[in-house]
């Protein structure tokens, strides 16, 4: 695909009337034929690369091969890195959000191949379940009684789906995914390898005589959108719904307690661990292996960076870290104190002694 065609696929170009001929003359130099994309200091010719703000970027550039760029068009670096990339021969373009771009160049060279409508002969579909138009059942996948699968919809090998669940229009699961009785997906849900959505919540009742199991009739709903990533788990509660926001995409590994409430938007990392009935606001980001507890609350656009513990509420648009976690800002400062925490107990120990820390 020549990188003329390609760009003309991306909506940020779109956007602006997509190309002219001064801009093919000025920045595409001889219009290279691209077969693939590859990160920028393993590009070669041929291949698509990106640069955004935050690499080392005029290193990165000059030790890369690519055969075309997408480069920032924003920032002090900006026309410097253009003129770089002209003087290296590479052919280019400015985008206000290169990475935004990058993702759409990969759909456009590596299109993907839909599946073919039907039911595989050897999947297990109950009578009573309606599959809809367009809609591809692969191999050995199970279709419970009372199931609603919308059209379009992609179910790959060995997917598990039990009694009474929906899935509306667009929906995709991956080989391996289970979804339990009562779960609802919205339009254009991906469910990816081993994911389980439904599984009964966590709910026992302490007994004289052991652990009396509290039923979990309730329903997990994904609004439209979501996209939840291999091995994670959203749980249903003993009554009511666990709820995850339209567009919210779930990392690998996650665990959802029962009764927990996502907003719209939210990003939640691999290892994310979410305890019963917590609350989270609209665009909330959790990192990497960050735990709520039971009943948190994350207001929104908040943020918690890798390994904070939530025990309370946290502010809308505030940035929490550490564990407990306490304002981003704070953290960084007792961080920065850690390492001098033996000079610091070294002086105490001295002046309780009745010396001054200098005296030795």
């Amino acid at each position: 695909m020549r990188f003329s065609d390609l760009l003309n696929r991306l909506s940020e170009v779109q956007a602006c009337g997509g190309l002219d001929a001064t801009a093919l003359a000025h920045h595409l130099g001889q219009d290279p034929e691209l077969q693939s994309a590859a990160a920028l200091d393993q590009a070669q010719a041929g291949q698509l690369s990106f640069l955004e703000s935050g690499n080392a970027l005029a290193a990165a550039l000059a030790a890369s091969h690519a055969g075309a760029l997408l480069l920032p068009a924003k920032g002090e670096e900006a026309a410097a890195l253009q003129s770089q990339a002209s003087a290296a021969g590479m052919a280019w373009i400015a985008l206000n959000d290169p990475r935004l771009g990058f993702a759409e160049a990969l759909d456009a060279l590596y299109p993907r191949q839909p599946k073919p409508p039907g039911i595989h002969a050897s999947a297990v579909v109950d009578p009573s379940a309606v599959v809809g138009m367009g809609s591809h059942v692969g191999a050995f996948s199970v279709i419970g009684a009372a199931v609603q699968i919308g059209a379009g919809c992609t179910i790959h090998p060995h997917v598990v789906i039990y009694d009474d669940v929906h899935l509306a229009d667009g929906c995709e699961l991956h080989a391996g995914a289970v979804l339990h009785p009562g779960s609802r997906l919205g339009r254009g849900c991906v469910v990816h390898s081993n994911a389980v959505v439904g599984s009964e919540g966590f709910g026992f009742v302490p007994t004289a005589s052991g652990w009396r199991k509290m039923p979990q009739t309730g329903l997990v709903v994904l609004e439209d959108g979501v996209e939840v990533g291999c091995g994670s788990t959203i749980d249903r509660p003993s009554v009511g719904e666990t709820r995850i926001g339209a567009g919210t995409k779930i990392d690998n590994l996650v665990h959802v307690g029962h009764g927990v409430t996502t907003g719209k938007g939210c990003a939640l990392a691999a290892q994310v661990g979410i305890a019963g009935g917590a609350r989270l606001g609209n665009g909330v980001i959790l990192a990497g292996q960050v735990g709520l507890a039971n009943k948190a609350v994350m207001g929104d656009r908040s943020i918690a960076s890798s390994k904070s513990g939530i025990h309370g509420e946290v502010a809308a648009g505030e940035v929490v870290s550490g564990y407990p976690a306490i304002p981003n800002r704070l953290w960084l400062r007792c961080s920065a104190a850690f390492n001098k925490l033996p000079e610091l107990t070294k002086a105490i120990r001295q002046l309780e002694k009745g010396r001054t820390p200098t005296d030795a």
